[in-house]
């Protein structure tokens, strides 16, 4: 998994706080959606951080394929 902000204990506040440093846009949220994420366990959070990193890497590569490809790849 990735490495989760050391200290979090993945609930209220810390939540949106570590997700916010990984790069996702808290501030577009409702107030409902951060009630969600508030109420993630732990696991749940270290999952999100491992996809999202997962995401991250596999970004620049696929945008240099679908480049190349006119974006004829899925």
């Amino acid at each position: 998994m990735t490495d989760r902000i050391e200290g979090t204990t993945g609930s209220g506040d810390d939540t949106l706080d570590v997700l916010e440093e990984h790069g996702f846009g808290i501030d577009a949220l409702t107030e409902e959606q951060r009630q969600v994420l508030k109420e993630l366990s732990t696991e749940e959070l270290d999952l999100i951080l491992d996809i999202k990193h997962r995401l991250d890497e596999a970004g620049p590569e696929v945008q240099a394929h679908s480049e190349i490809a006119g974006g004829a790849l899925f």
